[in-house]
């Protein structure tokens, strides 16, 4: 039996702001994109993750066995001996 996902606490601002948002600006977001508030949220998230952390990207596929070598020659030592080289896991697929 698998438990629920953890959910995180979420609150609009009484402003726009750098550090958030209106609950009228995601309204108006979510009018203009088509989508609903909950989606707005996750675009903006995904947009976030674009600009902040491009390695998360979509790219060619699986990495290749010199790609594998090379991040297994830099890494750290540690006891975990296998590098994944997708996100997801095709064992259980």
């Amino acid at each position: 039996m698998s438990s629920a996902p953890a959910q995180i606490a979420f609150r609009f601002r009484p402003y726009d702001s750098a550090n958030g948002v209106t609950r009228i600006t995601t309204k108006r977001l979510a009018e203009t994109l088509g989508v609903d508030e909950t989606q707005v949220i996750h675009l903006a998230l995904r947009e976030l993750a674009v600009k902040l952390l491009p390695q998360y990207e979509a790219d060619e596929g699986a990495l290749t066995q010199t790609q594998l070598n090379q991040i297994k020659k830099l890494a750290p030592k540690t006891k975990l001996t296998k590098i994944r080289s997708t996100l997801f896991d095709r064992e259980n697929a």
